[in-house]
């Protein structure tokens, strides 16, 4: 049981990687640019520079997180199972 949430864990994070993987950095900050511009923010002004740099340290932080999360779900030591062989004389 544990080891299949650990598999659909895996699973599910390597989804999201590769799903982040999917938009090119053109295609990223168009999709920020129309972001702020649909906030209100005018272009060439320091207001839209300030919302695409929240955008991007938002976009970190969520990226460290996620980061911190995986490292602290397979932080855990292995389970070693020890049988020992009887050998009969």
């Amino acid at each position: 049981m544990a080891m299949s949430l650990k598999v659909l864990a895996a699973v599910l994070v390597a989804t999201l990687l590769a799903g982040c993987q999917t938009m090119t950095p053109e295609q990223r900050r168009a999709a920020d640019e129309a972001k702020c511009s649909a906030y209100g923010f005018k272009k060439k002004t320091d207001a839209f520079a300030e919302c695409l740099q929240r955008i991007d340290l938002d976009r970190s932080a969520e990226m460290r997180a996620r980061d911190a999360e995986f490292a602290r779900f397979n932080a855990r030591p292995p389970v070693v199972i020890y049988r020992p062989i009887v050998v009969k004389q």
